[in-house]
C-alpha cells in the first residue's frame, strides 16, 4: 500500500513542477490531479501537451496516479447525464494520453421524487458506459463514495452491483458514514470487492485510521492511500509530517 496525494486541497495553488518537487521531497509516490486547480492538465490540453505531461511524470519518482473529475450521474435529465457522460470520456482520454491509471467520478445524491433505485439503475449504467469506454483505453473507473445520500455504504454497493462493471470500482472516502459502533469493518467488508482506489484525510483526527489501514493490509490492498486534508498554512511540512503519521499508522 503506498502514500499518494489529491491536489485537493493542500497541492490545489501548485503547478505541476512544484507538486513533483515537493511530493518527492516529501516522499510521496503517486498524484491525483483535482479538475480546476492551478495544475492546469484538464480536458483542452492539446496533444504535444499532453505529451509533455507524460513526459515529465514519467521523469519524476511521482506517479499521475488519477483524475478527479466532478462528473456525477444522478440527474434525473437524460440530456444532462449524457452530457456527464461525455466530460467523463473526456476525461479517461486525457488519462490514456497522459499515462494515468484511473479516473475519479461520483454521485452526488438522490433527487428528491424520483424512486432511489431508479437513481441508482441512471447512476449505474453510466458508469457501466464508461467502464466500457475506458476498457478500451486501459483506463479505470473509479465512484467515490460521495454525496450527502449516495455515501452511505448499502448505496455504493448497490450502485457497483447495478454497474456491473470489472473495470468500475470504488474509490473510499473515508466517510463518518463508514464507522458504525467506532468500527469501520462491517461497511470495509460490504465494500472492499469494489475498492480500487482510497482517499484519507485528517489522519490525526477521529476517524479510525488505524483500522482501516490493518483492514487494508490484510485485504492485501496493495494500490494508493491519497491524502485529501484541508489546506495548510505550511503546505510542505504538513506534508512531511503527514508521511510520518501514515508510516506509523501503516505498522498496524
Amino acid at each position: 500500500m503506498l502514500l499518494g496525494a489529491v491536489t485537493y486541497n493542500v497541492l490545489k495553488d501548485w503547478d505541476v513542477e512544484t507538486i513533483i518537487k515537493n511530493l518527492e521531497a516529501a516522499g510521496f509516490e503517486a498524484v491525483e490531479l483535482r479538475t480546476g486547480h492551478k495544475h492546469g492538465v484538464e480536458t483542452t490540453l492539446s496533444r504535444a501537451e499532453r505529451e509533455k505531461v507524460k513526459a515529465r511524470f514519467q521523469r519524476s519518482k511521482v506517479r499521475l496516479l488519477s483524475y478527479g473529475s466532478t462528473c456525477e450521474f444522478h440527474s434525473p435529465d437524460a440530456a444532462e447525464r449524457a452530457k456527464q457522460v461525455e466530460t467523463g470520456k473526456a476525461f479517461i482520454d486525457l488519462a490514456h494520453d497522459t499515462g494515468a491509471w484511473g479516473v475519479k467520478v461520483r454521485p452526488n445524491g438522490l433527487p428528491e421524487g424520483v424512486p432511489k433505485e431508479t437513481t441508482i439503475g441512471r447512476i449505474g449504467a453510466c458508469l457501466r458506459e464508461l467502464g466500457n469506454y475506458g476498457s478500451g483505453k486501459g483506463v479505470e473507473i473509479w465512484m467515490e463514495v460521495h454525496g450527502k445520500d449516495t455515501q452511505v455504504p448499502e448505496v455504493s454497493a448497490a450502485i457497483m452491483r447495478a454497474a456491473k462493471h470489472d473495470n468500475v470500482g470504488l474509490c473510499w472516502n473515508s466517510n463518518p458514514t463508514d464507522i458504525k459502533n467506532g468500527s469501520v469493518k462491517e461497511y470495509f467488508d460490504l465494500l472492499r470487492p469494489w475498492i480500487k482506489n482510497c482517499h484519507i484525510n485528517e489522519l490525526a483526527g477521529p476517524y479510525p485510521y488505524r483500522e482501516l489501514f490493518s483492514l487494508l493490509q490484510k485485504s492485501k490492498y496493495d494500490r494508493y492511500t491519497l491524502c485529501e486534508a484541508q489546506e495548510s498554512k505550511e503546505p510542505e511540512r504538513f506534508l512531511q509530517w503527514y508521511r510520518a503519521l501514515w508510516t506509523e499508522l501503516k505498522r498496524a
